[in-house]
């Protein structure tokens, strides 16, 4: 996420915590809302539950929590310094953290520190009996592996690497102002301390080639569309051995002409006749298994909602089944015969609704 975007977003707020929080008080407030707004059983929270995973997806990681605060608490340009009033015109609004950082990498020659791998998004699309059972897939992403050729060392076959001549195989190159000794990261070896003599034709040198991974993402039974699930460890290779980062699947769900959802329940509309409706019938009710009979009572009214237990979503974690609510439908028909006109206007003198 851009770190505009974390300045600009309170995920204490959406939480309901202060920026004292503990860890523990986090993930308890996130338990609650997670609860309270989940989809399946407040149906409408659809976006709210998102800002409180989205929230909790960087608080509750302490590598990003640490990050966030330093991105929030630096201003939008995330920048070490800003403004007139300290020395040189610069007034420096880090702590002492950030004091070690900086002058550790200008006056200390200190290396790259490790860096977390970046967090990565992919689109998953799944039919609607797969988002309403739960089912293990996997997904493809762009990664790059070691180099076939040269196995990663960056260096054509029958050559190595040598020790750069730049820095002596430092990696830092100094400079001597005075009082001070600064240092910046070798330009040649970008801070290696070694350089290919002459790189690898197939990776140019980086010891790296295109390639793609398939990683397995385990959906949950009744994952509704829009909904987005956090594999920690899956993103981006870190640097420096840095840890990897997250991968982030955002879950796309066809529609089905059969079914519709109402949280954990599966919805669907069967259509029987008028006099199947006047005088009671059974019917075939599809499933997301095998059909089941229902029994319509005789005078069920248009529109009447039928439950059949235990054919909605199935049970998970705490949740108990959903059902299947069947919509009663009363055709009509649009021609009649001399016959059957008769004989409806006998039944309508009959039940005294003639007018």
């Amino acid at each position: 996420m851009a770190e505009r975007e974390w300045f600009e977003k309170d995920y204490y707020k959406v939480l309901g915590l202060s920026d004292t929080a503990t860890d523990k008080e986090i993930t308890r407030a996130y338990r609650k809302l997670a609860k309270e707004l989940h989809p399946d059983t407040n149906p409408g929270s659809e976006e709210r539950f998102k800002e409180v995973s989205a929230a909790y997806d960087v608080l509750g990681d302490a590598a990003k929590r640490k990050e966030y605060d330093e991105v929030r608490r630096l201003g939008p340009a995330a920048g070490a310094f800003g403004g007139a009033g300290g020395p040189g015109g610069f007034r420096f609004t880090g702590d002492i953290g950030d004091l070690g950082d900086l002058f550790g990498g200008l006056f200390g020659g200190r290396r790259p520190r490790a860096q977390r791998g970046a967090d990565l998004e992919t689109a998953l699309h799944l039919n609607f009996a797969d988002a309403v059972r739960g089912v293990t897939t996997t997904v493809t992403l762009p990664s790059d592996e070691a180099c076939r050729v040269c196995r990663g060392t960056g260096a054509a076959p029958g050559t190595g690497v040598a020790t750069c001549e730049r820095c002596g195989g430092r990696g830092v190159l100094n400079d001597d102002q005075g009082p001070f000794a600064m240092s910046s990261v070798c330009p040649v070896c970008h801070g290696r301390g070694s350089r290919v003599v002459t790189p690898c034709p197939t990776c140019h040198g980086s010891g790296r080639e295109p390639s793609t991974r398939r990683v397995n993402v385990r959906v949950p039974a009744g994952v509704v569309d829009g909904q987005r699930i956090r594999l920690k460890g899956k993103g981006g290779p870190g640097a420096q051995g840095g840890p990897a980062g997250d991968l982030f699947v955002d879950v796309h769900v066809a529609a089905d002409p059969r079914f519709g959802r109402r949280g954990r329940h599966l919805t669907t509309t069967v259509s029987v006749g008028v006099t199947q409706a006047i005088l009671g019938t059974t019917v075939s009710v599809p499933t997301l298994d095998d059909p089941v009979t229902l029994k319509v009572p005789p005078g069920t009214q248009p529109g009447t909602t039928m439950r059949v237990r235990g054919r909605g979503v199935p049970a998970a974690g705490k949740h108990a089944a959903g059902d299947l609510l069947v919509t009663i439908a009363v055709a009509l028909p649009t021609e009649l015969t001399r016959d059957q006109r008769a004989a409806v206007e006998r039944l309508a003198h009959t039940l005294n609704e003639e007018e």
